[in-house]
């Protein structure tokens, strides 16, 4: 019986030696970017990295999400290992999708590439087998809470009912026998730091706003209008009249846009639409703030005798990361990386990602895994460096499940029997999602 040490060092021999292979995913990924709900083709080479590696798995899972189970010597805990397979818009990004404006600017791509690299690290190595636990491989659609009006449209059609694609991954039950997720995210590299175990970040509910006027000649006979545009932009001032009430504590975020702002420029606008989200950093605040944002939104319509309808959709929950992952996290990164390059005590983020709705419910953990470079979500971001972004966050990845499962699974119980959820599945369910 090899020592964890030893699994650990075949485990990374393994992915140093398919380096080639898991680069070119995630470049290829990168250059043909995807997204939420539509990531076919982005589906087609993950399941081509699993045929090569001969795992077999299922797929259609929330649309494109696949699963692929990896049995270990016993099934003492289960551990998934995820990534995520869509791109954000970024329509001015080098590799953005001409049509759609998809772009990977986001790092998703290197995701998907450590967690594919966690599968050549695992196969025909002997690993698996002196394990006492389970490996899941998941590629999830739709982390990237986009497109809001399609997706209403999906849930309409009874495609889906959440619009994060972890969130659908709950709902389907796919994380029923799951005991731990852990996975990465891409970070930029700044001062040397090229890793951190992970850290809290905000949820958010997300809305659809319209507002209804009425139609008149814009020139000739405003008065007889309803100028739905005017209700919006005083709906939208009548937000940021709230904003001094937000406390710091709660890192409360709200930033709307405007998706539709009429339809002809000499026509009363009659037809006005925004989409927001209203974030912050704990349930309750997210629903107070989100409660004045909808006060403020009406009372624009009120002022100029418009109609307002707001769509509520359940956005993520924040994001409370696995004490105990955490330390077994942070001891990988700094063999891997060296303490001076691993930051331990990583300030609270203000994004949002459906990683929160799981850590909701069973232990997780993201950690943040350098090698990115430019601002995120935007044309400038780029993956710098490879070595970093995909195959040492791999073997990051790798070492944890070899720790969790190794020796009898002892950490990884430990892991489990400590663990107290914020809510069941099925509270989440009702609670969070509306699902009776």
């Amino acid at each position: 019986m090899a020592t964890r040490e030893e699994l650990k060092q075949r485990a990374c021999e393994a992915i140093d030696k398919n380096r080639d292979k898991i680069i070119a995913l995630g470049d290829a990924i990168f250059s043909e970017p995807e997204l939420g709900y539509k990531e076919f083709k982005t589906a087609e080479k993950v399941k081509k990295a699993f045929d090569e590696m001969g795992y077999k798995y299922t797929d259609g899972h929330a649309i494109t999400g696949i699963i692929a189970p990896l049995k270990g010597g016993e099934s003492k805990v289960k551990v998934a290992i995820m990534g995520e397979l869509d791109a954000v818009v970024a329509p001015n990004h080098r590799c953005a999708n001409k049509e759609t404006g998809a772009a990977h600017s986001c790092g998703h791509n290197a995701q998907i590439a450590s967690m594919v690299g966690v599968g050549y690290a695992l196969a025909g190595t002997g690993i698996l087998e002196e394990l006492s636990g389970d490996v899941v491989l998941m590629a999830v659609p739709a982390e990237e809470y986009v497109e809001i009006e399609y997706r209403n449209e999906l849930k309409k059609a009874g495609k889906i009912w959440f619009l994060g694609g972890k969130q659908e991954f709950i709902r389907l039950g796919v994380f029923d026998d799951i005991d731990i997720m852990i996975m990465q995210h891409t970070a930029n590299t700044v001062d040397g730091i090229l890793a951190s175990p992970g850290g809290a970040s905000n949820g958010f509910v997300g809305k659809l706003v319209r507002y209804i006027g009425k139609e008149a000649h814009a020139g000739g006979a405003p008065h007889l209008g309803i100028n739905a545009l005017n209700a919006a932009q005083i709906g939208l001032m009548a937000v940021n009249a709230n904003r001094e009430t937000f406390q710091d504590k709660d890192h409360i975020r709200v930033h709307p846009i405007i998706t539709k702002g009429g339809d002809l420029v000499n026509v009363v606008p009659a037809d006005v639409r925004i989409e927001t989200y209203v974030r912050g950093a704990n349930v309750p605040a997210i629903l107070d703030a989100s409660a004045k944002v909808n006060r403020a939104f009406k009372a624009g319509a009120d002022a100029v005798g418009a109609k307002c309808e707001i769509t509520e959709l359940p956005g993520y929950m924040p994001v409370v990361t696995d004490k105990n992952l955490v330390e077994i996290m942070t001891g990988n990164l700094v063999e891997l990386f060296g303490a001076e390059h691993v930051n331990t005590n990583p300030a609270a983020g203000g994004g949002s990602s459906d990683v929160g709705d799981v850590a909701s419910i069973l232990p997780t953990l993201q950690a943040d895994i350098g090698g990115a470079e430019g601002d995120f979500h935007s044309e400038r971001f780029e993956i710098a460096d490879k070595e970093t972004a995909y195959l040492g966050a791999a073997k990051a990845l790798v070492m944890t499940v070899i720790d969790l499962l190794a020796d009898g699974a002892v950490l990884g119980e430990k892991v489990k029997a400590e663990f107290k959820p914020q809510m069941t599945k099925e509270q989440y369910l009702k609670e969070w999602g509306h699902i009776e």
